[in-house]
């Protein structure tokens, strides 16, 4: 089945949000949500999630869903905000466990910060299926980038998260803590064994050279034939090999700290200290 797909684009995070919906039960799902930030004031703004409320309402659409692709590096999601103004279940992959326990200790969180995904009201398992309205959707496993990261097949729609980007400009890096060149590569290799029509929706672009313009929208076929990285004829040995030596040029994030603290607490900031006040935290020298 062909769900409705809206996106909407956070430029200043160049990130994806997607409104997936079944059209005739008006049935939705909210995928890679963002939360505006100013790190340098320590200040959030809900314009972009307020796009996506406006969007969800002026359709008439009841959220069923409202889920992470993975625990985002470089922007903090809306989550609970969306859950608190249109309802749904948030929800990510049963591996956040996994990144909550690498991270709360990265972040010296204590025993009060539970590792056990116990904020989500809902961690899918691979291959577990889920419905909205009429339309069938199935939770991928695809880690590699991190060890959670999940991609959602709904309907004849693929989102990916920060697995794959569009073809000219390639695959997500595998150098935070848990993540994997040769793990990413298999998890491609998955996403690769789907109908070459499948529709693949991408969580981020960068504009790839001579590309001047923003791109999200492509097909399984499209990315296995011309991926600059990991298509036709690319092997795991090279693929292993150009990761691992373009991942060490790359600078962190910029957003990385804030949003790790964040979204390993599905969206919610830490709780507030004595006075009042929640803070973030900048472990120095640490990554």
């Amino acid at each position: 089945m062909t769900p409705m797909v809206k996106t909407f684009f956070d430029e200043p995070t160049f990130t994806f949000s997607y409104v997936v919906s079944d059209p005739e039960t008006k049935r939705c799902a909210i995928v890679d949500s963002v939360l505006d930030f100013d790190y340098a004031a320590g200040k959030t703004d809900t314009a972009s999630a307020d796009a996506i409320i406006e969007y969800v309402k002026s359709e008439g659409l009841g959220v069923d869903w409202i889920i992470e692709t993975h625990v985002h590096a470089d922007h903090i999601s809306a989550a609970p905000y969306l859950k608190e103004e249109l309802g749904g279940q948030l929800s990510i992959g049963e591996h956040i466990t996994t990144v909550q326990d690498v991270f709360g200790k990265a972040f010296n969180e204590g025993t009060a910060f539970q590792r056990d995904g116990s904020q989500f009201d809902h961690l899918f398992k691979d291959e577990e299926t889920f419905k909205i309205g009429n339309i069938e959707g199935r939770a991928l496993h695809t880690p590699g980038h991190t060890p959670a990261c999940m991609s959602y097949l709904i309907g004849d729609a693929l989102f990916v998260g920060d697995t794959l980007f569009m073809p000219d400009y390639g695959t997500a890096r595998c150098d935070f803590p848990g993540g994997d060149a040769r793990t990413l590569y298999a998890s491609v290799k998955k996403i690769f064994s789907l109908p070459d029509e499948t529709r693949m929706f991408m969580c981020h672009d960068y504009k790839a050279p001579g590309r001047d313009y923003y791109l999200n929208e492509t097909t399984v076929g499209e990315e296995r034939q011309h991926n600059v990285h990991v298509g036709e004829g690319k092997s795991e040995a090279d693929f292993v090999k150009m990761r691992e030596e373009r991942d060490a040029t790359l600078s962190m994030p910029r957003l990385i700290l804030p949003s790790v603290q964040v979204n390993m607490r599905a969206g919610h900031m830490p709780e507030p200290e004595e006075n009042g006040q929640s803070y973030l935290k900048v472990p120095v020298n640490l990554f």
